[in-house]
């Protein structure tokens, strides 16, 4: 489909789904996020050219926003408002001391008359004014400005509502990133999470190191190439791509962030990430020779760390955290401290000294000394160190906020800490996953998390108790841009999931309704028509969703798309809209390939249907018991996945139970002693995930539950180095009689080469099929 088609297909997509919900009835409101309690009047109220804003003179802030908001209407209507410091007139903006709005809720009171907003601080009257925007048209128009009357009292349930965007792999210009402000800023976010600095990148000014932009911020790049798939720089080639930012450049960002309430968190990258550091001095390496040639895409050298063993490092970093917490006034400062390479460690003198100096243990160990250094640093310049989870590895830094992303794990284990935390698990907060397809879609990293997905999103985990709930600031989505090249994709990766988070860490839990919010998100995407925005039309592939219980499968069929019906086929052949209509979940009795399309207004939806094919076995439906517990963040569809009969695959690891560092141990009783021929354990490799084979499967059997014979044992054929790779461990038994199945595959390690060579390595596995 080309990409005219796309667009069409898109708009006929918005158009259908629009009229949809016209039907359903009356609409409640367009404001995203939901406000926390909405009152509708009588009446309208017009700005217009006559329109003036009334605040206290004595309140420099209310002025401050009373310029944002006439600038807003100037671009909209070119009305020029007049501000009128102190008398009360059309527009009142005030000050008090309202207990239940703390520092950024606000009061809304629209009358044919006049609007009152009225909030604590200037935060609350500026999301006041966004509501108001969200209300009048996006852009330039000659038609009215009219508000219905209403009544609103609105706070926010988080303090941390946050957005990320990696800037290192692909470098967006100063207004590209206004733009990404403005965006979260209609939606009322106000963490802007900026990653300056990465293997890829350096993309800071930093006076004082003036090499880690002449450097460090231009490299090799290979656009032709995916980014998995492309080389390090040969010495002598001229760097191609890159970009940064002046300081002068910063301050003007940075000073147009607040002017909408948004902080803007630096992250500094440290102690691993820094090849772009390193290539430009290369002194602060472990290889003090080492001249790095800067990459197109993932670097491997095992010196791109900083040496935790010199000192001279701790100088270089403090000198640019300095210049750093000069420009920024954010109260966190963004360490990283993610994926770290330690091997240089290993091998380096200073750092092994350091280790023995220190009383250190181990490598992770002197990962938390290099943190713990740094904090203290950072906590005499009066700020606040965060950094990924990993930064919990060999003991936490006393004062630092952990920002969990690899699931919520992390963040559970710091808050029982004490300390502070942001989440962010890959699902749902990666919005460099594909969010409608993938089919048709842009090219992403993988994952999949649709708009319902990231709406549906709890950030509290269950696991903590009311005290360490507490300790949870709010959620943050993630924009890595590997595969993120252009405006038009950012945009489209992050419209609308962007609108679903923002109501995630606003709204009450009580006042978050999915049908509520499709209709406020359709207005939304008039909005981004008007503007020119890309955006994703929302989700039409069926969700395919099988459950394996009580010696039976079924499958349950569901859909986004608000108002569409269900259609499915058994036989292979893609549904029409005359196919057999979803009415209850599905039973498979065979081996069948299942395919399903959402159908509004008659017509069916999506690039393509989605489909599953289910293989038939003699364990399919029976209960699957554990010695170790599978991962939080890899559940597949539930504790019986192994005999679902759904194969996982290497795109979307969506089907597959994940245990990390340890072994799987699977039991499943068949119900009755069964003549069993063959038993195969699907299991997944993916090198750049840290997903390994296991060393070994030892396949037993038993009669009565208690005793077990082992019937063979399968040892690993892959090569650790093979990059993506399913392949099933078999068993021939020759129709040996046995009741209870059981499986052993014996956990790995990452091998010699790999970036986390020695440490403990994820093992995958899919199904357990039993002839």
């Amino acid at each position: 489909m080309n990409k005219g088609d796309m667009k069409q297909f898109c708009l006929s997509l918005v158009l259908l789904a629009f009229f949809t919900l016209a039907a359903v009835g009356q609409q409640k409101g367009t404001i995203i996020p939901q406000p926390v309690s909405v009152q509708m009047g009588e009446g309208n109220f017009e700005i217009t050219e006559k329109t003036t804003i009334s605040f206290n003179a004595d309140q420099p802030e209310l002025e401050q926003a009373a310029r944002f908001f006439t600038k807003a209407i100037e671009k909209i209507s070119g009305y020029d408002l007049k501000l009128n410091k102190g008398q009360a007139q059309d527009i009142q903006l005030s000050l008090s001391k309202a207990e239940s709005l703390g520092q950024e809720g606000y009061r809304l009171l629209v009358t044919p008359s006049h609007i009152e907003i009225v909030a604590n601080a200037k935060a609350g009257i500026i999301y006041g004014l966004q509501s108001v925007l969200q209300m009048l048209p996006p852009i330039r128009t000659n038609a009215p400005l009219v508000l219905p009357s209403l009544e609103i009292e609105d706070y926010p349930r988080f303090k941390w509502r946050g957005m990320h965007l990696d800037v290192s792999r692909h470098f967006f210009g100063p207004e590209v990133i206004k733009e990404y402000i403005d965006l979260m800023a209609s939606y009322k976010m106000n963490v802007f999470h900026w990653h300056l600095v990465d293997d890829t990148g350096w993309r800071i000014e930093i006076k004082q190191y003036p090499k880690l932009t002449d450097i460090g911020a231009w490299r090799v790049d290979y656009n032709h190439l995916p980014w998995t798939e492309r080389p390090q720089a040969k010495a002598g080639q001229v760097p191609t791509y890159g970009g940064y930012y002046t300081q002068e450049q910063v301050r003007e960002i940075i000073a147009y962030a607040s002017e909408r309430n948004i902080t803007i968190v630096p992250e500094i990258e440290m102690p691993g990430h820094v090849a772009s550091a390193i290539a430009s001095y290369p002194e602060f390496s472990c290889n003090k020779q080492a001249q790095l040639p800067l990459t197109g895409g993932n670097y491997d050298n095992i010196y791109s760390n900083y040496c935790a063993g010199d000192d001279a490092v701790f100088t270089f970093l403090e000198n640019i955290l300095t210049e750093v917490i000069d420009l920024f006034p954010s109260e966190y400062i963004h360490i990283g401290g993610d994926e770290v390479n330690k091997e240089s460690w290993t091998k380096c003198a200073s750092c092994q000294k350091r280790m023995k100096s220190e009383g250190l243990k181990d490598e992770n160990e002197l990962q938390s000394y290099f943190i713990k250094r740094i904090e203290k640093f950072l906590v005499s310049k009066n700020r606040k160190l965060i950094g990924w989870d990993e930064i919990l590895e060999g003991g936490l830094a006393p004062q630092a906020t952990v920002m969990s992303w690899r699931g919520e794990k992390g963040g559970i284990e710091a808050a029982n800490m004490g300390h502070d935390v942001v989440m962010t698990p890959g699902k749902p907060c990666y919005f460099d996953h594909y969010q409608a397809g993938p089919a048709g879609e842009p090219l992403a990293i993988g994952g999949f998390n649709t708009l319902k997905t990231v709406y549906d999103y709890e950030p509290v985990p269950a696991e903590l108790s009311q005290k360490n709930a507490g300790h949870v600031l709010g959620a943050q989505a993630n924009v890595w841009t590997e595969f993120i090249t252009t405006v038009e994709h950012l945009e489209y990766m992050v419209l609308p999931r962007m609108a679903a988070l923002a109501e995630v860490v606003w709204t009450p839990q009580e006042n978050k309704d999915w049908s509520s919010f499709n209709q406020r998100i359709r207005k939304q995407f008039k909005v981004y028509e008007q503007k020119g925005l890309n955006y994703c039309v929302g989700n039409a592939t069926v969700a395919i969703q099988p459950v394996s219980e009580g010696g039976q499968l079924t499958v349950e069929l569901s859909t986004e798309l608000p108002g569409a019906e269900i259609v499915y086929t058994l036989d292979g052949e893609d549904p029409t809209v005359e196919s057999q209509k979803y009415t209850a979940p599905l039973v498979i009795d065979a081996s069948v390939q299942l395919k399903a399309s959402s159908v509004v207004n008659g017509k069916v939806m999506g690039m393509a249907p989605n489909s599953q094919y289910f293989v038939m076995h003699e364990a399919i439906g029976h209960a699957v018991e554990y010695k170790n517990a599978f991962s939080s963040s890899y559940k597949a569809d539930g504790p019986n996945s192994l005999t679902d009969g759904v194969r996982g695959t290497t795109n979307v690891v969506q089907y597959w139970h994940g245990f990390n560092g340890q072994d799987v141990e699977a039991t499943i009783d068949l119900g009755q002693v069964t003549d069993v021929k063959r038993i195969t354990l699907g299991c997944l490799q993916k090198y750049r995930d840290w997903i390994f084979m296991p060393q070994e499967v030892v396949f037993e059997v038993s009669l009565d539950g208690r005793r077990f014979k082992k019937v063979g044992t399968i040892s690993n054929p892959i090569a650790p180095s093979s990059e993506e790779v399913i392949h099933d461990f078999t068993i021939d038994l020759n129709a040996k009689q046995a009741r209870y199945i059981r499986v052993k595959a014996q956990s790995n390690v990452c091998p010699q080469g790999h970036n986390g060579e020695g440490k403990p390595a994820w093992v995958f596995v899919d199904e357990l099929i039993v002839e």
